[in-house]
């Protein structure tokens, strides 16, 4: 049975389902020759007759009665899940995975904008700090923090990220107290401290100029939302994205220690999935809408930070890796 074509079992099901050669043959869309050329083939191979041929008409033998009832179940099953396939395929079902503070702070707030354009679409959102396993789970695709670098899937960067130090007005009252010199400021500072950050302190405070900084951190968070939330608090001063704290700076719960330190701006979040999902009509809409989305709100971020005279230095590759909404394993 090893050796038997799954073609001979095609041709002897339809033969025997529709009760003759020609009727198969225009259902396969092959010649009626290549129908019986199968039939025999896999006769030859069981080693028994199928069919009884009388004249023009043809009729299953008991061997043939037994193979049939079993192949058409199987065939029948087989179409009721490629029709499954299809209908998923062409539906407009979604599995997103997303980090969990960029889910929170960024996609979450404009998911009603989406709904509005696509009102029958059904989208799960997983948010968590695991990447997808695209060959054992059932995502479609994951909104990643990261250089792009993921061999063998498909990426596409959507989102730039700004990095710059923010803290709460009233913090910022007290380290202007302490001395009207910024890099002075926070020398004395309290720094929040995103654990998994690509652009952290230990790295920015002497690209910066600033020595002898206390790096002691007493507050430590492997979570953007949850630092950001801290510095709105008026507890110290984080080194966050736009991406995570936008509507906080727009709010003025959050504002920038200075104008003296360059914005860090590079690609920061990316959609990635296995280049086949790309075939799916979900898929893609999806995609074009995160990006079309995407970059409209960095260039939204970029000219607020511009009004606020701000500069920003575009560097293509982050310097240190995985935070909790970013890098692997995302977060």
């Amino acid at each position: 049975m090893s050796d038997i074509k799954f073609n001979s079992m095609t041709h002897f099901e339809a033969v025997a389902r529709l009760g003759g050669v020609a009727k198969a043959a225009q259902e396969l869309q092959v010649t009626p020759s290549a129908v019986s050329q199968q039939l025999r083939l896999l006769e030859h191979q069981l080693g028994v007759r199928l069919f009884q041929r009388e004249k023009r008409h043809l009729s299953l033998t008991i061997d043939g009665e037994r193979l049939f009832q079993t192949t058409t179940q199987a065939f029948e099953s087989i179409r009721e899940v490629r029709n499954a396939i299809v209908r998923q395929r062409e539906s407009f079902q979604l599995s997103l995975r997303v980090s969990p503070s960029f889910g929170e702070k960024w996609l979450a707030p404009r998911l009603a904008e989406f709904s509005k354009g696509y009102p029958s679409w059904n989208l799960r959102v997983d948010a968590t700090p695991n990447f997808s396993d695209f060959e054992t789970e059932v995502i479609d695709l994951d909104l990643r923090y990261g250089d792009g670098g993921w061999a063998g899937l498909y990426s596409d960067c959507v989102v730039n990220d700004l990095i710059l130090p923010m803290c709460s007005p009233s913090y910022l009252a007290e380290l202007r107290a302490i001395s009207p010199d910024p890099r002075e400021q926070l020398r004395h500072a309290r720094l929040i401290d995103s654990v998994k950050a690509y652009f952290r302190w230990d790295y920015w405070l002497p690209c910066n100029g600033i020595q002898g900084a206390r790096m002691t951190y007493p507050y430590r968070f492997d979570r953007s939302s949850m630092s950001v939330q801290l510095a709105k608090d008026g507890a110290g001063v984080v080194l966050e994205s736009t991406s995570i704290a936008f509507e906080d700076l727009v709010s003025g719960s959050l504002v920038p220690v200075s104008i003296e330190f360059e914005v860090i701006e590079f690609p920061g979040y990316w959609l990635v999935c296995p280049s086949r999902h790309m075939n799916r009509r979900a898929v893609r809409l999806f995609s074009d809408w995160v990006s079309r989305v995407g970059k409209r709100d960095t260039d939204l971020a970029r000219r607020f930070l511009a009004d606020k005279q701000l500069r920003i230095s575009f560097e293509r590759r982050p310097h240190f890796g995985a935070r909790d909404d970013k890098a692997a394993p995302m977060a």
